[in-house]
């Protein structure tokens, strides 16, 4: 039996966040671009130092990144729209991540069903690739030098570059031929450097329709194989399905499967495996913070070992989903602590599984994991409350007094195109120093207070002397539309420096759902009270949803995700009837991660939406019929699950729409949705403050979609991000705009009745 351990990528944001530090102070000016390369290079470098120290033997190398791996791709083969062809280097990278003054950036949207987000390539009838490996190739050197033949270049199959890619007036074999010679070249010049084995990452193969692009993938691979170099086809995150028979049969020498996601078990057991190549068993979860079951994964290797006597140990996916370094936590209660696996710790779990595998006593270590298990089932009990409440769930829990139809006319009335905002705004410095100095207990909970609500009066100000119609407070006193709740509910905890990349330099710290969540106190209605209290116009309460806190938490692996749902529903519900009684006519529960976590197969898709459009209506069905609730939504394509999003039930739902060019809000259109529809009419991940004249005509576009009395206006996601002198100056356009335009439809009304 050959046993050898390998990693599928790792962490690239640095230990203490060096690369975000590094790479908003180069957007600041204040850093040359040559020292954050270096940056970058210091962090690259000392996660391959750490690989290797700990035993692992076949290292994936070239996944780092200054933004995002597919933008990197689509760079190195000259996929450059032609919007950014006028810049060049980093000015051009960061233009198409980013955009610039009447340049829209590529396109956001998440990586499979993660919450990292990739950009989105664009490939046009103009754009002709052409290859400049020169940064991946340095990348290698370097790795080679570091680490010889451990060294393992990761590089994405342009078959999954390509599906998705956004392709416009461009065949898909036709760009595919152009690209896979560039891809031949690649890897000759690998060869020519001493590389051996190579990572192909094609997670496309797990979706159901990539069975269609069967010839393709045999013509990529048997080309792709011909160069001589040891080819490792990488999958991650569900299984093959129905590709498996014939995805054996690919000319490679590896093929690496997830063993923690989907049934790729059932489907070695149904077809085996071939024995002329190396089986990648990811039997670690490389998208979740729990350590190993030994017994359980240690009896799931036996079973594959007996189909295989090639075989590499290794986590699922890439560990850029979890953490560095669990041992940095040391507020985290300890029978917790002694349970949780990241980065680091996940590679030792990986060799001491190829060593039990080689024969090795590794029984005292093992052991030891299982007796932390134990531990920490004493510390965290079954909560019979919340269960009981489960048990007592009716169909009427899930369900609106009235219909839509019925309750809106008994809803607040607002003008035309009623203009507001997603909810957050900017979270300075001075506001980011408060927070830490009540961390830290350098002032007193009152001055927090005291602090917060300066930040709430001076949001509430601006907003009215903008001119919006409908306020929030702000979310000053949240780090994050997750945590912030989490931290108020029982059966969640929170790390210090557990930080995971979103996108870009956006980075979250996903809590941990340990236990049972319980609500046991208000958790936003004084905030709500005190800026309702300031102004005439309503203030909308500002809730996450259920669905979200669970797709962007690290959840329980021992119950169901349903059950975990309709726990967080259940005090979602509580904080809404109590801003209810608190006298919110507007409550705003957010589900951005909604459609995130839609299983990757398309059969699987009706368990999870039944399920999480209950979560949402459990979590706000309760209201009268006269208060308004609203969602949110963005960065996902929603045209193939509008009905279930419709079934939400919710009065308004504000979407992400400028990115997209409009696409969004076409689907949304096509699929007859009945209620209120935010427009999203200017990206905020973007810097570039938007003209009048570019709003005016997004809205003239929105009325020309959907009918005018289902259009909200919005930008199209919370301003957390951006600076006052970006926000401000945008929301004034947003406004003058909008005011353009209902004027444009008075007199247009005025003439018809002439």
């Amino acid at each position: 039996m050959s046993i050898i351990t390998a990693t599928l990528g790792y962490p690239r944001i640095g230990k203490r966040r060096e690369v975000k530090k590094a790479l908003e102070s180069f957007w600041r000016n204040e850093l040359p671009s040559e020292e954050l390369l270096q940056i970058v290079q210091e962090v690259e470098e000392a996660s391959w130092t750490k690989q290797a120290e700990t035993g692992i033997e076949q290292i994936g190398i070239g996944d780092a990144t200054l933004y995002d791996q597919i933008l990197d791709w689509s760079v190195r083969l000259g996929l450059i729209p032609a919007r950014f062809q006028q810049f060049s280097g980093k000015e051009r990278y960061f233009a198409m991540a980013r955009g610039k003054d009447g340049v829209p950036a590529l396109e956001m949207t998440k990586w499979f069903d993660t919450n990292y987000h990739y950009l989105v390539p664009e490939i046009t009838a103009d754009i002709t690739p052409i290859a400049d490996f020169s940064d991946f190739i340095g990348i290698v050197k370097r790795g080679l030098t570091q680490l010889g033949e451990k060294a393992v270049p990761i590089i994405i199959s342009p078959l999954t570059l390509l599906q998705l890619s956004r392709l416009e007036g461009v065949n898909f074999e036709d760009i595919l031929n152009q690209l896979l010679p560039l891809y031949c070249e690649l890897l000759q010049e690998l060869k020519a450097l001493g590389v051996k084995t190579v990572q192909i990452h094609d997670p496309i193969l797990v979706l159901s329709h990539s069975s269609q692009l069967k010839a393709h993938f045999q013509k990529v691979y048997t080309e792709l194989g011909q160069t001589g170099l040891n080819i490792n086809l990488v999958t991650y995150f569900d299984d093959l399905g129905d590709n498996y028979p014939w995805v054996m049969e690919l000319p490679v020498n590896t093929i690496s499967l997830d063993f923690t996601r989907g049934n790729n078990l059932n489907l070695l057991q149904k077809y085996g495996f071939p024995s002329d190549k190396i089986l990648g068993a990811g039997v670690i979860d490389g998208r979740n913070i729990w350590r190993i079951r030994p017994q359980s994964v240690i009896s799931l290797l036996e079973i594959i070992q007996t189909f295989t006597n090639k075989l590499s140990v290794q986590p699922s996916s890439s560990l850029q989903f979890v953490p560095y370094d669990a041992a940095l936590e040391v507020k985290l209660p300890e029978p917790l602590h002694n349970v949780l696996s990241f980065a680091e710790q996940k590679l030792e779990e990986v060799v001491i599984l190829g060593k039990t595998l080689t024969g090795e006593n590794t029984q005292t270590e093992l052991a030891l994991i299982e007796q932390k298990w134990d531990e920490f089932a004493q510390f965290s009990p079954v909560n019979q409350g919340i269960k009981t409440k489960l048990e007592k769930l009716t169909p009427g829990d899930f369900q609106r007094s009235l219909s839509y139809t019925s309750r809106i006319a008994q809803q607040i009335s607002l003008p035309p195109l009623p203009t507001t905002t997603i909810g957050s705004f900017p979270q300075t410095s001075e506001v980011r120093k408060l927070r830490s100095q009540y961390k830290r207990g350098d002032i007193s909970p009152e001055d927090y207070q005291k602090a917060m609500e300066a930040e709430i009066a001076k949001c509430i100000k601006i907003q009215e002397e903008i001119g919006l119609d409908v306020l929030v407070h702000g979310e000053f006193e949240r780090t994050d539309m997750v945590e912030y709740f989490g931290q108020q509910l029982d059966g969640f905890a929170f790390t210090q420096q557990g930080w995971v990349q979103s996108y870009g330099s956006r980075y979250v710290r996903p809590p941990i759902i340990f236990g049972d969540v319980v609500r046991t106190a208000p958790m936003t209605v004084q905030e709500y009270q005190f800026a309702q209290s300031l102004t005439e116009k309503p203030v909308k309460g500002m809730l996450t949803g259920p669905v979200t806190i669970l797709n962007w938490s690290f959840p329980r692996s021992d119950i169901s995700r349903q059950e975990q749902a309709y726990q967080i529903a259940i005090a979602i519900q509580e904080e809404v009837t109590d801003l209810e009684k608190a006298g919110a006519k507007m409550i705003q529960v957010d589900e951005p991660a909604f459609r995130e976590g839609l299983p990757l197969k398309q059969e699987k898709w009706s368990d999870y939406l039944s399920w999480a459009v209950d979560a949402f209506r459990l979590a706000t069905a309760s209201v009268q019929p006269q208060t308004q609730i609203h969602t949110h939504m963005c960065y996902s394509e929603f045209g193939d699950i509008i009905q279930d999003i419709e079934r939400l039930d919710a009065d308004v739902i504000s979407i992400e729409n400028s990115r997209s060019n409009n696409r969004t809000l076409e689907e949304v259109a096509e699929g007859g949705y009945s209620h209120q529809i935010g427009n999203g009419v200017y990206d905020i991940h973007s810097p570039v403050i938007p003209t009048v004249e570019q709003l005016t005509q997004q809205l003239k576009t929105g009325i020309s979609t959907l009918p005018l009395e289902q259009i909200w206006v919005n930008p199209d996601c919370g301003l957390k991000t951006r600076r006052w002198e970006e926000v401000i100056p945008s929301l004034k356009n947003m406004v003058e705009a909008t005011r353009k335009v209902r004027e444009e439809i008075d007199l247009s009304t005025h003439h018809q009745n002439l």
